[in-house]
Protein backbone atom coordinates (compact mmCIF):
# COMPACT_ATOMS: atom_id res chain seq x y z
CA UNK A 1 0.00 0.00 0.00
CA UNK A 2 1.27 3.47 -0.85
CA UNK A 3 2.26 6.04 1.76
CA UNK A 4 0.76 9.53 1.69
CA UNK A 5 3.44 12.12 2.39
CA UNK A 6 3.02 15.89 2.62
CA UNK A 7 6.20 17.52 1.30
CA UNK A 8 7.40 21.11 1.21
CA UNK A 9 10.45 23.36 1.14
CA UNK A 10 9.87 25.83 3.98
CA UNK A 11 11.47 28.76 5.78
CA UNK A 12 12.21 28.60 9.51
CA UNK A 13 8.96 30.44 10.16
CA UNK A 14 6.98 27.96 8.12
CA UNK A 15 6.38 29.73 4.82
CA UNK A 16 6.49 28.08 1.40
CA UNK A 17 6.18 31.38 -0.49
CA UNK A 18 5.85 35.09 0.05
CA UNK A 19 2.62 37.03 -0.32
CA UNK A 20 3.27 37.56 -4.04
CA UNK A 21 4.03 33.81 -4.52
CA UNK A 22 7.76 34.50 -4.96
CA UNK A 23 10.07 32.09 -3.10
CA UNK A 24 13.02 34.25 -2.07
CA UNK A 25 15.94 32.05 -0.96
CA UNK A 26 13.92 28.86 -0.44
CA UNK A 27 15.26 27.07 -3.50
CA UNK A 28 18.87 28.29 -3.32
CA UNK A 29 20.07 24.91 -2.00
CA UNK A 30 18.98 23.29 -5.25
CA UNK A 31 21.75 25.17 -7.07
CA UNK A 32 24.54 25.65 -4.51
CA UNK A 33 26.31 22.27 -4.77
CA UNK A 34 28.87 20.62 -7.00
CA UNK A 35 26.87 17.52 -8.02
CA UNK A 36 24.82 18.14 -11.14
CA UNK A 37 21.63 16.16 -11.62
CA UNK A 38 18.89 16.40 -14.22
CA UNK A 39 15.31 16.46 -13.00
CA UNK A 40 13.34 13.32 -13.99
CA UNK A 41 11.49 15.24 -16.70
CA UNK A 42 14.77 16.69 -17.98
CA UNK A 43 13.40 20.24 -17.92
CA UNK A 44 16.23 21.67 -15.83
CA UNK A 45 19.27 20.69 -13.81
CA UNK A 46 19.96 21.01 -10.11
CA UNK A 47 23.36 21.31 -8.44
CA UNK A 48 23.28 19.69 -5.03
CA UNK A 49 25.70 19.29 -2.17
CA UNK A 50 26.71 15.62 -1.74
CA UNK A 51 24.70 15.32 1.48
CA UNK A 52 21.49 16.13 -0.40
CA UNK A 53 22.07 13.95 -3.46
CA UNK A 54 21.07 10.60 -1.98
CA UNK A 55 18.04 12.12 -0.28
CA UNK A 56 16.92 13.78 -3.53
CA UNK A 57 17.39 10.62 -5.57
CA UNK A 58 15.58 8.47 -3.02
CA UNK A 59 12.64 10.82 -2.82
CA UNK A 60 12.29 11.29 -6.58
CA UNK A 61 12.53 7.57 -7.30
CA UNK A 62 9.90 6.69 -4.66
CA UNK A 63 7.13 8.83 -6.10
CA UNK A 64 4.06 7.48 -7.84
CA UNK A 65 1.83 10.55 -8.06
CA UNK A 66 1.57 14.16 -6.89
CA UNK A 67 -1.56 15.69 -5.36
CA UNK A 68 -1.93 19.47 -5.41
CA UNK A 69 -4.54 22.21 -5.42
CA UNK A 70 -5.62 24.49 -8.20
CA UNK A 71 -3.57 27.45 -6.93
CA UNK A 72 -0.25 25.62 -7.28
CA UNK A 73 -1.35 24.17 -10.61
CA UNK A 74 -2.08 27.67 -11.92
CA UNK A 75 1.12 29.22 -10.51
CA UNK A 76 3.15 26.46 -12.19
CA UNK A 77 1.26 26.81 -15.45
CA UNK A 78 0.32 23.14 -15.22
CA UNK A 79 4.02 22.36 -15.71
CA UNK A 80 3.26 22.49 -19.45
CA UNK A 81 1.61 19.09 -19.16
CA UNK A 82 4.59 17.25 -17.66
CA UNK A 83 5.58 17.66 -14.04
CA UNK A 84 9.25 18.26 -13.27
CA UNK A 85 9.39 14.93 -11.40
CA UNK A 86 7.80 13.15 -14.41
CA UNK A 87 4.92 11.66 -12.45
CA UNK A 88 1.12 11.80 -12.81
CA UNK A 89 -0.62 14.67 -11.04
CA UNK A 90 -4.00 14.77 -9.30
CA UNK A 91 -5.39 18.29 -8.98
CA UNK A 92 -8.11 19.12 -6.45
CA UNK A 93 -10.30 21.86 -7.91
CA UNK A 94 -13.86 23.10 -8.12
CA UNK A 95 -13.38 24.00 -11.79
CA UNK A 96 -11.26 21.84 -14.09
CA UNK A 97 -9.37 24.04 -16.60
CA UNK A 98 -11.19 23.02 -19.75
CA UNK A 99 -8.98 24.97 -22.16
CA UNK A 100 -5.78 23.60 -20.59
CA UNK A 101 -7.13 20.05 -20.75
CA UNK A 102 -8.00 20.47 -24.42
CA UNK A 103 -4.51 21.85 -25.11
CA UNK A 104 -2.78 18.96 -23.29
CA UNK A 105 -4.76 15.83 -24.24
CA UNK A 106 -1.94 13.42 -23.38
CA UNK A 107 -0.94 14.98 -20.05
CA UNK A 108 -1.16 12.49 -17.12
CA UNK A 109 -3.28 14.89 -15.06
CA UNK A 110 -6.49 14.00 -13.22
CA UNK A 111 -8.84 16.72 -11.97
CA UNK A 112 -10.96 15.83 -8.95
CA UNK A 113 -13.92 18.04 -8.08
CA UNK A 114 -15.44 16.25 -5.08
CA UNK A 115 -12.88 16.78 -2.35
CA UNK A 116 -9.54 15.81 -0.92
CA UNK A 117 -10.55 12.35 0.28
CA UNK A 118 -11.62 11.36 -3.23
CA UNK A 119 -8.40 12.85 -4.63
CA UNK A 120 -6.26 10.76 -2.27
CA UNK A 121 -8.24 7.61 -3.13
CA UNK A 122 -7.69 8.26 -6.82
CA UNK A 123 -4.02 9.04 -6.25
CA UNK A 124 -3.50 5.76 -4.40
CA UNK A 125 -5.03 3.88 -7.32
CA UNK A 126 -2.59 5.59 -9.67
CA UNK A 127 0.45 5.21 -7.39
CA UNK A 128 0.07 1.52 -6.58
CA UNK A 129 2.70 0.78 -3.94
CA UNK A 130 4.62 4.02 -4.55
CA UNK A 131 4.43 7.28 -2.61
CA UNK A 132 1.54 9.71 -2.94
CA UNK A 133 3.14 13.13 -2.48
CA UNK A 134 0.89 15.95 -1.29
CA UNK A 135 2.08 19.49 -1.91
CA UNK A 136 0.51 22.87 -1.36
CA UNK A 137 -0.46 24.04 2.11
CA UNK A 138 -4.24 24.01 1.82
CA UNK A 139 -4.40 20.45 0.52
CA UNK A 140 -1.76 19.27 3.01
CA UNK A 141 -3.71 20.81 5.90
CA UNK A 142 -6.94 19.13 4.83
CA UNK A 143 -5.16 15.78 4.53
CA UNK A 144 -3.63 16.22 7.99
CA UNK A 145 -6.96 17.09 9.59
CA UNK A 146 -8.69 14.16 7.87
CA UNK A 147 -6.06 11.68 9.06
CA UNK A 148 -4.92 10.89 5.52
CA UNK A 149 -1.19 11.59 5.96
CA UNK A 150 1.41 8.99 6.91
CA UNK A 151 4.43 11.32 6.95
CA UNK A 152 5.45 14.96 6.65
CA UNK A 153 8.67 15.64 4.71
CA UNK A 154 10.24 19.08 5.12
CA UNK A 155 13.27 20.58 3.42
CA UNK A 156 13.95 23.24 6.06
CA UNK A 157 15.86 26.29 4.82
CA UNK A 158 17.64 28.61 7.30
CA UNK A 159 15.85 31.79 6.23
CA UNK A 160 13.19 33.82 8.04
CA UNK A 161 10.66 35.34 5.64
CA UNK A 162 8.83 37.27 8.33
CA UNK A 163 5.53 37.48 6.47
CA UNK A 164 3.56 35.95 3.65
CA UNK A 165 0.24 34.37 2.84
CA UNK A 166 1.61 30.92 2.04
CA UNK A 167 2.38 29.09 5.29
CA UNK A 168 2.67 25.34 4.97
CA UNK A 169 -0.45 23.79 6.56
CA UNK A 170 -1.67 27.18 7.78
CA UNK A 171 -4.30 27.48 10.51
CA UNK A 172 -5.75 24.20 11.71
CA UNK A 173 -9.46 23.99 12.43
CA UNK A 174 -8.92 21.75 15.46
CA UNK A 175 -6.23 21.21 18.09
CA UNK A 176 -2.50 20.99 17.47
CA UNK A 177 -1.30 17.83 15.72
CA UNK A 178 1.75 16.25 17.33
CA UNK A 179 4.11 14.41 14.99
CA UNK A 180 6.62 11.72 15.91
CA UNK A 181 10.37 12.12 16.14
CA UNK A 182 12.02 12.50 12.74
CA UNK A 183 12.89 9.25 10.99
CA UNK A 184 15.14 11.20 8.60
CA UNK A 185 17.42 14.09 9.52
CA UNK A 186 20.05 14.95 6.92
CA UNK A 187 22.09 18.14 7.11
CA UNK A 188 22.73 19.53 3.66
CA UNK A 189 24.22 22.85 2.58
CA UNK A 190 21.75 25.53 3.76
CA UNK A 191 18.97 22.96 4.05
CA UNK A 192 18.00 20.23 6.50
CA UNK A 193 15.99 17.29 5.17
CA UNK A 194 13.47 16.05 7.74
CA UNK A 195 10.79 13.36 7.66
CA UNK A 196 8.27 13.05 10.49
CA UNK A 197 5.78 10.19 10.97
CA UNK A 198 2.15 11.13 11.64
CA UNK A 199 0.66 9.55 14.75
CA UNK A 200 -2.81 8.46 13.63
CA UNK A 201 -3.76 7.26 17.11
CA UNK A 202 -4.43 10.82 18.30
Amino acid sequence: MSKVVAQAITSLDGYVAKADNSIGHLFDWLQNGEVELSTPAGDFRVHLAPQSVEHWRGWASSLGVLVCGRTLFDVAGGWNGRHTLDIPVVVVTHRPPAEWIDAHPDAPFTFVTDGVETAIERAKEIAGDRVVAVTGGTIARQCLELGLLDEVAIDLVPVVMGAGNRPFFGELSAEDVLLGNPTTCIQGDRVTHLVFPVDKSQ
